[in-house]
């Protein structure tokens, strides 16, 4: 028998994932200094999978929880709080619900049962060399020839693509119209033929991302999501709970108390300079907080978030990126060491904390994008 999880009290709710999570979620993977490859998160994965709750957000219908945003809130947060690693969630988080919404009934009945059994991962096709952050300008193209697609192009910052069964693909289908018109949203098979993936080491020494290489790859035309040239719309439905997901403080909250261990220990509260950097940085976060907590709302009012929520990915990830920065210089010669560092009540890695946030302005859409988004989309003003 199903449980109704909206219709339990919030805080019961919030125990009982929080009492799931610190007794079944392995201890050593707590709070993972980088994202886990599949074989490391996989059992864990399976048992959410198994509890039933790998889809937190999909309807019941069609195998998740069926939370309501306030519930799935909770459940983020929780993840967060007890500093759960992610396992390859683009199938649950992009896929499934975009076919939810967009897909044909054969689509979803092929897809989202594999999605829930974990046979199926996937990455997402989005960034290009030469337009990453300026989406609408990708070159990747997708010409008919028969019953199928042939795509050909180049795809790059594709996260966990060497783990991926599956990937979604944005795609030019239209070279003469209007830049975000001509675009299609397509789903293919890794395995195909002509889908070449290259790991790309990162400065940490990890290899998170990808590049995928596309060389008249043949996708059916049973694989495109919607219609023709309508893949810009689709794409941008996903981005709102990109956005709000980017824009968690609870990053910034676990970096801002590691620097205030670090100054305890350090003796650097007696140090002004210490600590109206860390008192800046502290006010930030909080700010940070109510910030979320704001667009949180609107979604357990069952509002759509707006451009607007741009501010909240520019905030959180610029606050971590300072955070970490202070981090870094508070352990002067030390900040430089690559490990962990002895705090003498524990341990921190510094510079892994650093190597974190240098990509986070760029993901999920650079700030510099996500300013003209909130200066020509909420200020009105001029392009």
């Amino acid at each position: 028998m199903s449980i109704d999880w909206n219709a339990m009290e919030t805080e019961v709710f919030r125990t009982t994932v929080r009492q799931f999570f610190e007794t079944h979620y392995p201890p050593e993977l707590r709070y993972p200094k980088r994202r886990l490859r599949w074989a490391e998160i996989r059992d864990w994965t399976l048992q959410l999978a198994r509890q039933g709750w790998l889809a937190p957000n999909w309807p019941v219908c069609y195998g998740g929880m069926g939370l309501s945003p306030d519930k799935l809130i909770v459940f983020i947060e929780e993840q967060e709080r007890h500093g759960v690693g992610r396992f390859p969630d683009m199938g649950v988080l992009m896929v499934g619900p975009l076919l939810i919404r967009h897909g044909s009934p054969a689509q979803r009945e092929h897809y989202l049962p594999r999605i829930l059994a974990c046979g199926h991962l996937w990455c997402q096709g989005y960034s290009e060399p030469d337009s990453g952050s300026d989406l609408a300008s990708l070159r990747t193209e997708a010409v008919v020839e028969g019953d199928d697609f042939v795509v050909s192009g180049r795809k790059i910052w594709t996260t966990l693509a060497q783990d991926a069964t599956h990937i979604f693909l944005l795609v030019r289908t239209d070279k003469q119209a209007k830049r975000q018109e001509g675009i299609s949203f397509l789903l293919a098979d890794m395995k195909t033929p002509g889908i070449t993936v290259r790991p790309i080491r990162n400065i940490a020494g990890n290899e998170d991302f990808c590049e995928v290489l596309l060389d008249r790859v043949r996708v059916p035309q049973t694989n495109l999501v919607g219609q023709i040239n309508d893949g810009w719309t689709i794409a941008k439905t996903l981005l709102g709970f990109e956005r709000i997901h980017l824009g968690s403080p609870k990053q910034s909250e676990y970096a801002i108390a590691r620097v205030r261990e670090a100054g305890e220990w350090l003796g650097l509260f007696e140090d002004p300079v210490f600590v109206d950097r860390y008192t800046r940085l502290a006010l930030d976060v909080a700010d940070l907080a109510a910030l979320y907590a704001r667009f949180v709302d609107q979604l357990k009012r069952g509002e759509t978030l707006g451009p607007d929520v741009s501010m909240l990915k520019i905030f959180a990830t610029e606050t971590y990126s300072r955070i970490a920065d202070l981090l870094v210089d508070s352990f002067g010669s030390s900040g430089a060491y690559q490990g962990d560092v002895d705090l003498g009540c524990g341990r921190i890695d510094v510079l892994t904390t650093y190597y974190n946030a240098r990509p986070a302005p760029i993901y999920g859409g650079s700030n510099e994008v996500q300013r003209n988004i909130v200066a020509t989309q909420v200020l009105q003003l001029p392009r």
